[in-house]
Parts: C-alpha cells; sequence; structure tokens
C-alpha cells in the first residue's frame, strides 16, 4: 500500500493488531463521542478499486466491510461473512454472509462481492490493487483483456452465498479479502453517480462502522459519522471521527496541546522532546521507504553503476538517527524487518544483501566517474521528487545534500502534495522518487510482487527476467511447497538488491501523541491502517 506522511492502502491490511487500550465501554463516558484525528495527508479517493494509500484505505476501512476483517495476533474474523470454508485442494472458498445493510438501506448481497471484485479487475477501471486478484481464476486474463470480468472466479449463490475459484491454494488468501480492494460495491449507486462516484461524501453509499458525512473531495477535512444502518452498530461507540490534514507539526502540535486534536504524528525534534510523555506512543509498522529511478527515461538511470553510487552515497545511519530519529531504522530491503518469519527466522535478514544499503564515499565516486563515462557524459542532473510533508521534505534534503557530493551531479528538490506526487509517479512523470510502501499483508509476496516486469506499481520500470521467473514460481509452481517459496522469494529480492533496481533507506518508525481519553483504538502494523469500530471516549 502506498504511504506517504505515513506510506500505500498502502495497504490493503494488516495484521498484526495492537489494541491501545482496553476496548470495552465505561460506565463514565464522555458524552462527546467524537474523536478529533490529525493526518498529514488529504484524503485522495473513496473509490475502493482505486485507492493506493494509507489515508484512504484508513477512510474506508471504517466506512466499509469485507467479507473478513483483521483481528489480533494476524488473525481474520468475520465480517459481511460470518463463516466461510475452504476445499480441501485449497481452491475453493465458499463464504455464507449475515445480513447487513448498506448505508441508504439497501441489503448487501453475494451480488454486491461478484460486481465490486468485478470492477477492480476491469481494465477500464484502472485499479493499481487489481494484481491482488492475480490468484482468482481468471483474473490475470480479464486484467489483460483476453477475458471478460464475467468469467471471474467469484459467483453469487442466491443472495448470502459466496464461491471463490482460485488458480491455486493461497495460504494467505483470507487475509486478501479483508483488503479493502476486496470490498464490496452497491452496482445501482456505482452507476448512479457515475464520474462522480465517490468523488466526495454524497456520490457514495457505506457498509462498514461509520459513513462519510463530510468531504468535498478536495477538503482537508473529512468527517465519519456512526452508521445506524451497520450490522453491528449496537457496538460502535463514537458518534464521530473528524480527520483533519495538517502538514506543518508545530501547528498539529498547538492543535493538540488546545484540546483541538485528540491524537497527532510526531516529525522532527519532536519525538526526542514527548519520548517522557505519557500520551506518546511509538508506533512500529511495516513500511519502508526507498527510491524509485526512472529507467525508462533515462539511460543514466539504466547503468547500474550509476544506480549503485546513487545508493552508496548515502549514510542511512545518520539519516535515521540523526535526522529522522523518530524510531525508524535503516531498511535491509524491499522487505520489512519482522514481517515475515519462518523457522525462526526474519526474512529481512536472510535475504538482505549489505553492498545495497552501504554507505562507502570513495566506491560512490568511482562508479559515478564510470557511469558518466559510460553513457557519453561529463556532468548529470535529476529532480528528486517527493511529498511536501515534514518527512518528505527531510528526506529530500538529505538525499540532496549526500547526492551533491557526487562529482558533475546537480540535484533539484521537488516536493509535491500527496495527491499531485502519487499521479506523476504513476504516470512516470519524474526522474527520482521517495516512494514509501506499506505491506498489505504478512508475506514477502505484498512487497516483492511490486517489482515484477508488469506491474503498475513498478514506476521505475526495472526490469529482470530471473525475477519475474522466480516470483512467478512462489505463487504458482511452489504455491503450496513453503521451503521452496521462501527461497525463491529470498533469491528474488536479492536480485532486486544486488541490481538496485531500487534505493531502500529506511524503515518507517511512526511516533504519535494521542490523548489518554481515546481508548479501545486498535492500529495494524502491517498497513499502518486503524480501527475506530469499538473505540471511545472516557471521562
Amino acid at each position: 500500500m502506498q504511504v506517504r506522511a505515513m506510506i500505500k492502502l498502502g495497504t490493503v491490511a494488516a495484521l498484526t493488531a495492537i489494541s491501545l487500550a482496553a476496548c470495552g465501554t465505561s460506565s463514565k463516558q464522555s458524552q462527546n463521542q467524537t474523536l478529533t484525528w490529525m493526518e498529514t495527508s488529504s484524503l485522495p479517493t473513496m473509490d475502493n478499486s482505486l485507492a493506493t494509500d494509507v489515508v484512504s484505505g484508513e477512510t474506508l476501512n471504517n466506512t466499509g466491510e469485507g467479507l473478513l476483517k483483521f483481528g489480533k495476533n494476524s488473525s481474520t474474523h468475520p465480517g459481511v461473512a460470518k463463516s466461510y470454508s475452504k476445499s480441501k485442494d485449497g481452491k475453493t472458498y465458499t463464504f455464507n454472509l449475515r445480513k447487513s445493510k448498506w448505508s441508504n438501506g439497501d441489503q448487501v448481497t453475494a451480488k454486491d462481492f461478484v460486481y465490486g471484485w468485478q470492477r477492480t479487475v476491469n481494465p477500464k477501471t484502472g485499479s493499481q490493487y487489481a494484481y491482488l486478484y492475480a490468484d482468482v481464476k481468471n483474473a490475470n486474463a480479464i486484467m489483460k483483456g483476453k477475458k471478460p470480468v464475467s468469467t471471474l472466479g467469484i459467483k453469487a449463490v442466491g443472495k448470502y452465498k459466496v464461491v471463490v475459484t482460485l488458480t491455486h491454494a493461497v495460504s494467505y488468501f483470507p487475509t486478501l479479502v479483508a483488503q479493502t480492494a476486496f470490498f464490496p460495491q452497491n452496482k445501482s449507486v456505482v452507476e448512479k453517480y457515475g464520474k462522480k462516484y465517490a468523488t466526495n461524501a454524497k456520490d457514495n453509499v457505506y457498509n462498514g462502522a461509520f459513513k462519510l458525512t463530510y468531504w468535498t473531495g478536495t477538503s482537508d477535512n473529512w468527517t465519519l459519522t456512526k452508521n445506524p444502518s451497520y450490522w453491528n452498530a449496537k457496538s460502535v461507540k463514537l458518534k464521530h471521527v473528524k480527520f483533519s490534514a495538517v502538514k506543518d507539526p508545530q501547528t498539529a502540535l498547538s492543535q493538540y496541546q488546545s484540546g483541538k486534536l485528540d491524537a497527532i504524528y510526531l516529525s522532527g525534534q519532536q519525538p526526542k522532546n514527548y519520548k517522557n510523555s505519557k500520551d506518546y506512543h511509538a508506533r512500529n509498522g511495516s513500511r519502508v521507504a526507498y527510491l524509485e529511478l526512472n529507467q525508462k527515461k533515462d539511460s543514466m538511470l539504466r547503468n547500474k553503476k550509476a544506480r549503485q553510487a546513487l545508493s552508496l552515497i548515502i549514510d542511512r545511519k545518520q539519516f535515521v538517527n540523526k535526522v529522522l530519529d523518530n524510531g525508524s531504522k535503516i531498511a535491509n530491503g524491499i522487505v520489512t524487518s519482522g514481517l515475515a518469519i519462518r523457522n525462526g527466522k526474519d526474512f529481512a535478514s536472510e535475504a538482505s544483501t549489505a553492498s545495497a544499503t552501504e554507505h562507502n564515499i570513495a566506491k560512490a565516486k568511482k562508479l559515478w566517474k564510470k557511469a558518466l563515462k559510460e553513457t557519453g557524459r561529463s556532468s548529470y542532473s535529476l529532480t528528486l521528487m517527493a511529498d511536501d510533508t515534514p518527512e518528505g521534505k527531510s528526506t529530500t534534503e538529505y538525499v540532496q545534500s549526500q547526492w551533491s557530493k557526487l562529482p558533475n551531479f546537480k540535484v533539484t528538490n521537488s516536493n509535491l502534495p500527496y495527491k499531485t506526487r502519487l499521479a506523476r509517479s504513476a504516470a512516470g512523470q519524474f526522474d527520482a522518487v521517495v516512494t514509501l510502501w506499506g505491506a498489505d499483508f504478512p508475506d514477502p509476496i505484498t512487497d516483492l510482487s511490486l517489482f515484477t516486469s508488469d506491474n503498475s506499481y513498478n514506476n521505475g520500470k526495472w526490469s529482470n527476467k530471473q525475477y519475474d521467473q522466480l516470483i512467478k514460481a512462489a505463487t504458482t509452481t511452489n504455491a503450496n511447497k513453503p521451503a521452496a517459496r521462501w527461497q525463491n522469494l529470498i533469491d528474488a529480492q536479492k536480485i532486486l538488491l544486488n541490481d538496485q533496481g531500487i534505493i531502500p533507506v529506511y524503515q518507517a518508525g511512526k511516533p504519535q501523541l494521542m490523548k489518554s481519553k481515546v481508548k479501545g483504538v486498535v492500529y495494524f502494523p502491517v498497513s499502518s491502517n486503524w480501527d475506530f469500530s469499538k473505540a471511545y471516549i472516557a471521562k
């Protein structure tokens, strides 16, 4: 999931949940059950077929609900589906739906899931998350325009039963259907609003614990209101969740201290100053920040020596300890530490390559000079793009200072609003860009699949046939062979890192201040997401 000021839908979900406080109700709850929450970026979209970022994912996760929901200890539990079963070969899942409603009173039925899934994989929709459906029968052929959407491996059996057919067994499939990209969609509503669908609060419909009641589509503020039509509305205590996009950390802190915000994210020197506060929380997540280089656009960036030089010149230790100082740590690769463990071994450590993240100024300068010569240049310049958030600006400023140590190299920074940066990244309108990605589920494939040659998130257009073959083997022939699949993924990441297809920088921390009166909020580290359905404000 792409994440900025945070790091992406994404994700798509998360699995190890951390309860911030007791989820039970309090006999002394405040009558004003309104939670005020800070975001560092505005809300880009409420179309779950198009959402790719954490801000959208967080809002969608609280206004919608899929077949299953995420719970504690990397587990899933019933959502719209009250129960499910799978065949012995693991290729067929049957979900039995509870009776539930959309916020407009319509029944949520099996057909809503069929329509939502078909709409997401339809190439005309342009979903960047459609690749998550790759293991559903015929999904790949549909995405390539070779088969009609009606052939997708999902069918409605009556009003309250959904049957899904996969091309092969997928051990983590239950965690996929809990992602926002797999949520149901109300066909009549989508068709009624057409191009306006999900571009503001009114032109949409919701089946989650909350409904979006204020959002213009461009506003920096948006409001969730308890959804009385939600099947478990009696357990929802909050009346409202009011979000504000506050890009300046000092402004956010002032609003927190004055009581205008109940929870804020910290940056700059703030984490250092508030580490001893009772309101301080050091959120750990599975988000990695990395640099993508536009290898399609520029021959210099297609040169391996140039990419290696750009990586070697960066002093990551200094950056995470002295500049960020917020709990972030040096990234071993694209897969974050703690995401996937097998036989007691962390994938991030097993699949790391020291040369991809080491700091060596002399070696970097030698490689850079060779790259200039090999590409017939005497000098080189590029623009480094990132979000206009405090973290985005800190990153571009630091990387610029490091890259400027390379001979005959000029770096210009461009910090853009999150939504604009996302669009330009997807369109390939950049030289180099700071990207943050949040894992959607606890498996290395959620990160590694991004860099296959045909993946829509491979914005830098790095391509390697052996890498593609390894990812394919891990998701097909070795899908049910844990040891072989694990090795496929280790080998794939090492190829990505040895070729410097991307430049890993840091695994992001997420320091936060939250008022002690806020109870029952659940945080999902894997996607840096939140669940407010059991939260309440205590006196």
